[in-house]
């Protein structure tokens, strides 16, 4: 049963209409939960392929989910549609150019990753009802991966409480099952209050808020050399009290970003943040209050779930890219630095090799060392489901993430293939767990023993809501 009984022709079939939907949200693009046009038309793709659509899940409006089949285990298979901000760019130009000054773009991938995602989906249901098979298939429409942390959100709200098995991908420059290893996070804004004065007259009776910013800023850098290397903090101001420089700033805030490997260095690191703001409001003579605005868990892995599809990334092979893919390619490559393309290349644990624009290798499961890793939202939904996701090659070879050379990429050929290529690992993959329950099982006996003794604590806290924003008229 190498192509199980066509499921890969299947994708084939449906590939077009799905690139459609791409190419879409890739022209709409979207930022956190204000994902309206591109959740609205991944939720009419669902109900014209016959799922069961449910809209406004977990209270999220730009959140969807589409269910097919009756009985036997549930599989999901995420996906997610919203873009970056200030990347705007036209459409397979090799030079930075934004259509709309500020505007956003899709640097990340994401108009590719929930369209691929459901194109498994629906090419698994379409084979479940053709072999008589019980088995519900779900997908997930996911909004505010970029730091909106959505899928906390739904794990918090109980609606991966019933799934067996998640399956998920990500835009890449090389294929393979993705090394299940990123950053538990937390972004928090910190408010400081004091008491405006004239800087000149009476200086003596202000208390600067903005001086305890900048004194907390200073206290986080010196915490550096004191916490886990793979941890990371980054911070911006997003309020400095105003613009008048004779004027002590009564109020001003800074938001953090606090990333470590593992859920319990999180909360740790997070406590010791929250003391150096507290020192800085006692030297300034200022309040504080902080504030958790999202946050991820990190990625707990699947060993059997990884094998299983590291096998079928090798039984479906390489994307067909041709000559015309690998010279476009190449002209983006271009605009690369010789850092970029080898920090490519060693992500994945190659080596780096002169002349090659795009994947031609599928690369080994646990590869690269793990130190040039993000967060994602993917993690928080491992802690709760045996959860596996792949990389899906859809760019040059050397493409910074969320740059303007990979938004420009989004609706290539190449990312098309790409798309359609991750699409088929996952459907079958999914088909293999439906039809062998035995593979489940093993997954959840691998799921329990990782986290036998370490309880989930969702790094957002139960009266923390998602940054809702209305929807408004374009």
């Amino acid at each position: 049963m190498k192509n199980f009984d066509g499921v890969w022709e299947i994708v084939d079939g449906k590939a077009p209409r799905f690139a459609e939907l791409s190419d879409y949200v890739w022209e709409v693009p979207e930022t956190n939960y204000e994902e309206y046009r591109s959740s609205a038309a991944h939720a009419e793709l669902l109900e014209a392929e016959g799922f069961q659509v449910a809209r406004n899940v977990a209270g999220i409006p730009t959140a969807v989910m589409g269910e097919a089949g009756e009985d036997g285990p549930v599989i999901a298979i995420l996906g997610e549609y919203d873009a970056l901000p200030g990347l705007s760019q036209v459409a397979g130009l090799a030079e930075e150019k934004p259509i709309v000054e500020g505007g956003h773009g899709h640097g990340c991938g994401h108009n590719l990753l929930g369209s691929g995602s459901m194109l498994a989906a629906a090419a698994v249901k379409d084979y479940l009802k053709a072999h008589n098979l019980p088995g519900r298939i779900r997908y997930y429409g996911c909004p505010a991966e970029e730091g909106g942390s959505s899928k906390g959100f739904m794990v918090r709200a109980g609606v991966f409480d019933d799934v067996d098995i998640a399956i998920s991908w990500h835009p890449a420059a090389f294929i393979g099952v993705n090394n299940p290893i990123s950053l538990a996070c937390n972004e928090l804004n910190f408010h400081f209050s004091g008491r405006a004065s004239h800087a000149a007259a009476s200086p003596h009776l202000g208390r600067s808020a903005l001086d305890a910013v900048e004194l907390m800023n200073v206290g986080v850098n010196y915490l550096r050399e004191h916490m886990p290397s793979t941890a990371r903090i980054h911070y911006a101001i997003i309020d400095t009290g105003g613009h008048a420089p004779n004027v002590v700033q009564a109020k001003a805030s800074v938001r953090y970003l606090i990333r470590s490997r593992t859920l319990p260095e999180l909360l740790e690191l997070v406590a010791r943040v929250k003391d150096v703001a507290a020192g800085a409001a006692l030297m300034t003579g200022t309040s504080v209050r902080s504030q958790v605005v999202s946050g991820d868990a990190n990625l707990i892995g699947n060993t059997p779930l990884e094998t299983l599809m590291h096998n079928h990334i090798e039984r479906v092979g390489l994307p067909p890219f041709d000559e015309a893919d690998k010279a476009t390619a190449a002209k983006f490559q271009e605009t690369f630095s010789q850092e970029d393309i080898a920090t490519s290349f060693g992500r994945f644990g190659l080596k780096v090799r002169k002349g090659v624009s795009l994947c031609d290798v599928i690369f080994p499961p646990e590869s690269g060392d793990g130190t040039l890793v993000g967060s994602t939202d993917v993690g928080s939904v491992s802690w709760v489901v045996p959860t596996v996701q792949m990389r899906g090659a859809t760019y040059a070879i050397g493409t910074p993430g969320h740059s303007w050379q990979l938004v420009a990429q989004g609706k290539l050929p190449a990312a098309h293939k790409g798309m359609t290529h991750a699409a088929k690992v996952m459907a079958s993959t999914a088909i293999d767990l439906f039809l062998k329950p035995q593979l489940i099982a093993e997954a959840k006996a691998d799921f329990a023993a990782r986290l036998e003794g370490t309880p989930f604590i969702n790094p957002i806290p139960d009266d923390v809501q998602p940054d809702i924003r209305e929807k408004r008229d374009v």
